[in-house]
C-alpha cells in the first residue's frame, strides 16, 4: 500500500471511529426501547417509554429522550407532562412546546393519574389520585384541574364547579371528578363525576363553571375527532373490583358499544383516528404495552407499541 493509500485508509478509520463516538454520547444513559410493533409504522407517536418521554419516527424506530414524566399528553406543538413526586421534589404540571422547552410550571400535590391536552394544543386537564392509588378500591378522592395555556387560567379543582344531577342542583361533600377531554370549542368539556356510589358521565362548562350529568357508568371519557362518540371504561356489572370494559358512547342516542377487547382496560383510551382506539395494558412484570381496536366492535385488539403507555401524537 502507498502512502496515498495509507492516508486515505487511516482518515476513513478516524471518520469512522468520530461517528460511533457520537453515537455514543446521544444515546448514553437513555434505556434501550424495544423493537415494537409493525402496526406503529408509517405513525408519529409520542409515548412514555420505561417514564421518559420517547417519540416514533415514521419507520417504526423509537427516540427516547431524558425528560420524565408519570403521565404524558400532546397536542398542536403543546406537550403536557406531570412530573413524579420524588423524595426531595413535589410533583409539578410542566407544559412545554414541540421542543420539550417548559412554558409554564404548576406544582401539584398527588398522584399523578390522567392527562390531556384539547386538540388546540390550548388547555390542558389532569387528574390526582389524593388518598387510593386505584378506583377499584374504597375510600379513594382525586382531583382535576385545567389550565388555560392561553389565558393563564388555573382551575385548581372542578370540585368548585356547581353540578346539576339529573336535572336539579346537587350538593355532596363526597363529589369527586377525574377523566377530563376537551371538545373543539376549548370550553365545554366530559369528565367522570363520582358521588353517592355512583359514577356518571358528565359535560361541562368551563366559562358558567357547571357541570352536567349525561349518563351512567362511563369512566375516563376520550371525545372522537368529530366530536360525536366517547371512548371510555365501562366497570363490568357496575362493579369495578370485577375491571372495566373498554366502550365508546354515541353522544346523540347515549348508545353504548362495547369494543373487541375482552381483558380489563383501566386506562383512558385515545383516538388514533376516526376508526380506531388505542390503551394501555400493564402486565404482570408492571410493564406497559400499548394496543388499538376498532372503535365499532369489530375486529381484535392489536399490539401498538411494546414497552410504551400513555401515547399521543408526536407534538
Amino acid at each position: 500500500m502507498n502512502l496515498r493509500s495509507r492516508v486515505i485508509a487511516l482518515l476513513a478509520s478516524a471518520v469512522l471511529l468520530a461517528a460511533v463516538a457520537v453515537v455514543y454520547t446521544v444515546s448514553r444513559g437513555a434505556d434501550p426501547a424495544p423493537a415494537d410493533s409493525g402496526a406503529a409504522i408509517g405513525q408519529r407517536l409520542q409515548m412514555l417509554t420505561n417514564g421518559r418521554l420517547s417519540y416514533t419516527s415514521g419507520t417504526g424506530s423509537r427516540q427516547v429522550t431524558p425528560v420524565r414524566c408519570d403521565r404524558a399528553h400532546a397536542a398542536a406543538g403543546t406537550v403536557a407532562c406531570l412530573r413524579p413526586v420524588g423524595a426531595l421534589s413535589a410533583g409539578a404540571l410542566v407544559v412545554m412546546d414541540a421542543w420539550l422547552r417548559e412554558r409554564r410550571r404548576v406544582p401539584l400535590t398527588g398522584f399523578p393519574n390522567r392527562l390531556r391536552v384539547s386538540a388546540s394544543g390550548r388547555m390542558v386537564a389532569w387528574t390526582l389520585f389524593i388518598d387510593g392509588h386505584t378506583y377499584a378500591t374504597s375510600g379513594f378522592s382525586t382531583r382535576a384541574g385545567i389550565l388555560d395555556t392561553r389565558t393563564g387560567l388555573l382551575v385548581d379543582s372542578l370540585e368548585d364547579f356547581a353540578v346539576i344531577k339529573d336535572g336539579a342542583p346537587y350538593r355532596n361533600r363526597d363529589v369527586n371528578f377525574w377523566g377530563i377531554t376537551f371538545a373543539a370549542d376549548d370550553n365545554r368539556f366530559y369528565a367522570t363525576l363520582s358521588t353517592g356510589g355512583g359514577r356518571y358521565l358528565v359535560q361541562g362548562d368551563l366559562a358558567a363553571r357547571t357541570v352536567r350529568t349525561l349518563a351512567p357508568g362511563v369512566e375516563c371519557p376520550s371525545l372522537s375527532p368529530d366530536g360525536k362518540r366517547l371512548a371510555f371504561k365501562a366497570a363490568v356489572g357496575g362493579d369495578p373490583k370485577r375491571g372495566w370494559r373498554l366502550s365508546t358512547l354515541d353522544l346523540a342516542t347515549l348508545r353504548t358499544t362495547p369494543a373487541a377487547e375482552p381483558r380489563s382496560v383501566d386506562d383512558q383510551p385515545l383516538w388514533l383516528d376516526a376508526r380506531t382506539i388505542a390503551y394501555a395494558l400493564q402486565l404482570s412484570d408492571g410493564t406497559n404495552q400499548t394496543w388499538a381496536v376498532p372503535a365499532d366492535g369489530s375486529g381484535t385488539p392489536r399490539l401498538l407499541l411494546a414497552n410504551a403507555n400513555s401515547i399521543s401524537p408526536a407534538p
